[in-house]
């Protein structure tokens, strides 16, 4: 009787499916990586995952994962020899501290990689600095736990075993930029198609420029390729665009084709309009005038670019060497002193117009702008610096490290809001209230600590509700739960609240423990918050510094407050008018 054919083992076949992703991923087809598998003890790393020496990688046999798994750990060995971390003039013997920081920066690269699922927990926040820095941070400080071991192990040896193809002087980062500039050109024809004319004609000078960045400028590499390039004599004439404008939310960028430059200065131009959505200057007007806040952001981006050397600035652009260094803050406060003479300026798409445009294109569908200009500016920074392309302005490096830092999340804004403006009252000791003694010197009296008695009148604040039928109770709950905390923190005793819906009912002063209790959504229709900030600022009890929070899901009528205040609003919500207090959304 013959035998059954043995059935395949699934962990080999999980093992092959994810080599064969790995190889056909562009980004590794000039990078030839030998493997090999062993049960050698010397597996070191995470649990003996694998081990990468200058002539290839070796993987452990007996680990057990799906193709997904493996798929993410020989992407990360492969990482470690196109970024060079085993070149042979690094210094050996490689410590623990240098293997670790070797590892996180392959992590941040496969952050953006997306290639694979990691096998075990990964470190939620990832240091920026390059593997020298860290590495000479850590051999100082220790190398932190959770990154203690690496994730895999990078091999002292110099020498490659004789079955490997791959000489030891086998150039791994020069294959590497190969198969980044593969990626990059594959990502172009993916995604990089003009929307009203199909493909986009390679000839022209400006899809020549974005060709440039993609191959030859890593730090706006990524986001050249996702940019749409929509040359319309029509549509510019009838958006009014001179040389060019940007939409970040549409993923495009409109020149107007009957404006002849060289390549160079297109080159400039398409930097100029990329930084503008990458740094998301549109959506950092905040209170102040649109057009001179792009102009503004228009000289800081210019002498960024001209520093860095950046194709050639085009004539009449906006640019001023007494303004280096400064950001586009310090620059609206300047420009704003003379308004007459920076309203006649131009942007790239015309006097008075600004070139950051807002809703005229279509946007992709499930998409997170933020996130994804954050991931192309920092995934190109790195590539900047890891291949030695030259330096950066301090301040746009600085910008692009800002966006690697998570926003801080409502409740910390809103207690830093509560230390700015709702200040606990200072304490001093007296000996007319003795406090406890101590039990090694019962015999020394000691002064206990004496509150203020105007302490109601000087440390209290307003909160104006927004008790509509269109507000969610369990954001309510939390907004309420926050301020009972910190106001308690703060030794408030109360504070002024005003109940808002159609029509605006003064609660008077309430503890503010008890503030959720008596909050009731009323459901009447309409939203009218302007009677209770009057009714606020107005009254004779309550103090004409006191600030004022409004609690609202952005659904009522124009309001102007004449104090200190803030807004707390559920994430999403955008005000029907420009706020000039603080705005926290909930989340």
């Amino acid at each position: 009787m013959a035998r059954k054919p043995a059935k395949p083992d699934p962990w080999e076949l999980a093992y092959d499916l994810a080599a064969k992703r790995v190889d056909a991923n562009p980004l590794f087809t000039h990078l030839p990586v030998p493997r090999t598998r062993s049960d050698a003890p010397w597996l070191r790393g995470t649990d003996g995952w694998a081990s990468v020496a200058v002539g290839g990688v070796t993987t452990s046999d007996h680990r057990r994962a799906d193709a997904d798994e493996w798929a993410w750990v020989l992407a990360h060995c492969a990482l470690h020899l196109g970024l060079g971390h085993l070149d042979a003039d690094r210094p050996r013997p490689f410590d623990d501290a240098y293997r670790a920081a070797c590892c996180v920066a392959v992590l941040r690269f496969q952050a953006e990689l997306k290639l694979g699922r990691s096998p075990f927990p990964l470190p939620a926040v990832l240091p920026v600095a390059d593997e020298e820095r860290l590495a000479g941070r850590w051999r100082l400080e220790g190398v932190p736990a959770e990154y203690r071991g690496g994730f895999c192990d990078l091999s002292d040896a110099v020498e490659p075993p004789p079955s490997w193809g791959p000489p030891r002087t086998y150039k791994w980062q020069e294959a590497f930029a190969l198969g980044l500039v593969a990626a990059a050109s594959e990502a172009v024809r993916a995604a990089g198609t003009d929307s009203r004319a199909g493909l986009p004609d390679r000839s022209t000078p400006w899809e020549r420029a974005r060709g440039w960045f993609v191959s030859s400028y890593p730090l706006l590499g990524a986001l050249a390729g996702q940019f749409r390039i929509v040359a319309d004599a029509e549509l510019a004439r009838g958006w009014e665009i001179s040389v060019a404008a940007i939409d970040p939310a549409a993923g495009e960028i409109y020149v107007n084709p009957l404006h002849r430059m060289s390549e160079p200065e297109w080159r400039f131009v398409l930097a100029h309009e990329m930084l503008h959505a990458a740094l998301r200057t549109g959506d950092r007007i905040a209170h102040r005038d649109p057009y001179l806040w792009n102009v503004a952001s228009d000289f800081v981006i210019n002498g960024w670019l001209v520093e860095m050397a950046v194709g050639e600035m085009p004539d009449g652009l906006l640019h001023d060497p007494a303004l280096a260094g400064l950001s586009a803050e310090a620059v609206y406060d300047q420009i704003t002193k003379n308004l007459r003479r920076y309203r006649k300026l131009a942007t790239l798409r015309g006097r008075g117009l600004g070139d950051v445009l807002s809703g005229v294109g279509t946007p992709p569908r499930g998409v997170d702008l933020d996130e994804y200009y954050r991931r192309a500016l920092l995934t190109g920074l790195v590539f900047h610096e890891s291949q030695g392309r030259g330096l950066l302005p301090r301040g746009l490096v600085d910008e692009i490290r800002v966006l690697d830092q998570p926003p801080p999340p409502w409740d910390a804004q809103l207690a830093r809001w509560f230390d700015e403006h709702v200040r606990a009252p200072d304490r001093r000791r007296s000996y007319a209230r003795m406090s406890r003694r101590q039990s090694a010197s019962p015999d020394i009296p000691r002064p206990g600590w004496l509150r203020p008695e105007d302490l109601e009148r000087r440390n209290t604040f307003g909160v104006v509700l927004d008790t509509s039928g269109s507000m969610d109770p369990t954001l309510l709950g939390k907004a309420l739960g926050a301020i009972a905390s910190y106001a308690t923190a703060r030794d408030v005793p109360a504070a002024r609240v005003v109940f808002c819906d159609a029509a605006a009912y003064d609660a008077g002063y309430l503890p503010v423990s008890e503030i959720a209790g008596r909050v009731r959504v009323r459901g009447r229709g309409g939203t009218v918050l302007q009677p209770g900030i009057r009714l606020l600022e107005r009254a004779d009890d309550f103090p004409a510094d006191g600030p004022i929070l409004v609690i609202t899901d952005a659904g009522c009528d124009v309001l102007r407050i004449r104090r200190e205040h803030a807004f707390l609003v559920p994430a999403g919500a955008r005000l029907p008018f420009t706020p000039r207090g603080p705005v926290f959304r909930l989340r």
